[in-house]
């Protein structure tokens, strides 16, 4: 088992630098990197944002060198006008002055040290940015994960116990309807009926406690926390807890169809210690193996649109906005932790599987 280890971390090494480069390299030729969103805010909508810009390179005075008579830079769509010099200052200060391979070579050397840099329009470093919007997303993967296998799992059994019956119909009717219609979309069918919109105004609309949380007594602030929490939640559970039920009913009905069932009640033993004393534990495999999975899939993917249709200042937020912004450190930050997370979580999946099942030897198979 060690050796399968090894290899499977030696194989995460060539897997994050091939995902960071095609990234990089995709991130060369998008249009209105940070260099065209401090041009268009001067042109377009003054010089705030970019004198503050400017001002962290060192000169403050940056923004004030704006020559309307000047040839510019053809470089940049809209620098015409602006002191070329000044558009210099913008490429140094965001690293822009250097050639791609070395930018890229010095980005994987502070990655390795974790050392992911200040964001280019905020005045905190990626790190603590990240750290900052965590919370929100480790609360919706949490529960998200949870709700999910608390429903789908003993659903699942019943399905399976009783399939072809007239429950297992109409709760297949649900799942398919639950997994068919998208989280983003019924998120906004709840904000419409249950948040303002046409009908009722019984849950917020925004963050995940009041702005009077800190004055409010403990089981106050538990229930501001849940009141918060619900609309989110219900919108990203339907999906998951359909999927996750058809995994389970599948699982279930393939080994109650096997022959040790048979033998088993050919013994005599009752239905419910043939379930949870024999199938149980082999058909639990595989859905308890992808716990972690589906953990880290709530926790960074399925939250993204929730996070936005609900204003919560999660991870999911934080990175669509960055993208928006092109605000690459809190990107490449992002996308480098997460992706390094997936591999490690995807190794935690299969040691789950031996642990669970210890006739499963990952020391046979060809990695």
């Amino acid at each position: 088992m060690g050796a399968y280890i090894l290899r499977r971390v030696l194989l995460m090494i060539p897997t994050i630098l091939g995902i960071m480069a095609i990234s990089f390299a995709v991130i060369q030729f998008a249009p209105g990197g940070p260099v065209e969103q401090v041009i268009a805010k001067l042109t377009g909508q003054g010089g705030d944002a970019a004198g503050r810009l400017s001002g962290g390179g060192g000169d403050s005075g940056a923004a004030g060198n704006f020559d309307a008579t000047g040839e510019g830079s053809s470089k940049y769509r809209g620098a015409q006008g602006l002191d070329p010099e000044f558009i210099a200052r913008l490429e140094k200060q965001f690293g822009f002055d250097r050639p791609p391979l070395e930018r890229f070579g010095k980005m994987l050397w502070d990655y390795l040290r974790f050392d992911f840099g200040d964001s280019y329009f905020r005045d905190i470093s990626v790190l603590d940015l990240i750290l900052e919007k965590m919370p929100v997303s480790i609360s919706l993967g949490l529960w998200i994960t949870l709700l999910s296998y608390l429903i789908s799992i003993p659903l699942g059994i019943r399905k399976a116990v009783t399939d072809g019956s007239s429950f297992d119909l109409w709760t297949s009717a649900v799942v398919i309807v639950g997994y068919a219609i998208p989280g983003f979309l019924f998120a906004v069918l709840l904000m419409v009926f249950f948040a303002g919109g046409s009908f009722y105004d019984w849950f917020p609309l925004r963050g995940l406690i009041s702005e009077n949380w800190s004055q409010l007594s403990w089981p106050a602030r538990i229930a501001d926390y849940f009141w918060h929490l619900t609309l989110p939640l219900t919108a990203m559970v339907l999906s998951a807890f359909a999927t996750l039920t058809l995994l389970t009913k599948n699982s279930f009905l393939d080994e109650i169809r096997k022959q040790y069932v048979v033998t088993a009640r050919a013994k005599g033993l009752s239905e419910r210690r043939i379930l949870y004393g024999h199938v149980f534990r082999n058909a639990m495999l595989i859905v308890v193996a992808g716990f972690p999975g589906a953990f880290i899939s709530a926790f960074f993917t399925g939250s993204l649109l929730i996070e936005n249709i609900f204003s919560l200042d999660g991870l999911g937020l934080l990175g669509f906005r960055s993208v928006l912004d092109r605000d690459y450190p809190v990107v490449f930050a992002t996308l480098y932790i997460f992706s390094l997370l997936g591999l490690v979580v995807n190794l935690i999946s299969d040691l789950t599987y031996v642990w669970i099942d210890p006739r499963i030897d990952f020391e046979r198979r060809d990695v």
